[in-house]
């Protein structure tokens, strides 16, 4: 099939890749030079991420600012610093006195407009580096608190210390920042498991096609 210059491409990212290794591989899959993403996806996020070629890449700021769903699972009682499993996982505390109705509970309080600090371990440049950068050398930065917008904060399943999730959010929302602060209001920490992006504007992740489909549809 030859390539289209201009497409729009819905992508299931795979575990352990970057948003850029997904653009990498693309580029030479589908041999264009002008290729980017709409979204950055953690390394241990899967779904949904939109890849942009040709002239479709201008639309990419319009791609970003539009509404996103996530399925995950947390871990109540311990922590990391990244607040995912990119770090180390501290040792379990005692949860027993957390129950189903107390995370609902905390589910929603972060739910509604939020002011949220971003992770440090995170792309955001302080000082025109990476705040990621300085927090993997054990440096700590102070990041600013951002306005957020949670309409939804469900629980979709409770197994503890296993918490299920799905979470309907805005543009520069950090996930691994909601998990960070409901296992701090709950008082016992918590950090994230397992992320799924599941939907971006109206593109679902059902409609999204392999790195492997796309690279057989090329051929």
């Amino acid at each position: 099939m030859e390539p289209e210059v201009d497409r729009v491409l819905l992508v299931n990212k795979p575990l352990e890749w970057t948003s850029f290794d997904v653009v990498n591989k693309l580029r030479y899959v589908l041999r264009m030079k002008k290729i980017g993403h709409a979204g950055t996806l953690d390394p241990l996020a899967t779904g949904l991420l939109i890849i942009c070629t040709g002239k479709m890449t201008k639309r990419i700021e319009e791609f970003m600012g539009w509404e996103k769903e996530y399925t995950g699972t947390l871990i109540i009682g311990q922590t990391t610093a990244s607040h995912d499993l990119e770090t180390e996982v501290s040792d379990p505390v005692d949860t027993s006195a957390i129950t189903p109705a107390r995370i609902h509970e905390m589910a929603a309080a972060l739910t509604g407009d939020l002011e949220q600090i971003p992770p440090a371990h995170s792309a955001i440049k302080v000082g025109g580096k990476r705040a990621y950068k300085f927090a993997r050398k054990g440096r700590e930065v102070e990041l600013q608190p951002r306005k957020v917008s949670v309409p939804v904060f469900e629980i979709t399943r409770v197994a503890l210390p296993e918490v299920d999730f799905r979470i309907v959010c805005s543009k520069g929302t950090y996930i691994r920042s909601l998990v960070r602060d409901f296992g701090q209001q709950l008082g016992v920490g918590a950090y994230l498991a397992a992320l799924c992006r599941t939907r971006i504007g109206e593109h679902r992740l059902e409609d999204a096609q392999t790195i492997e489909q796309l690279a057989a549809a090329s051929v």
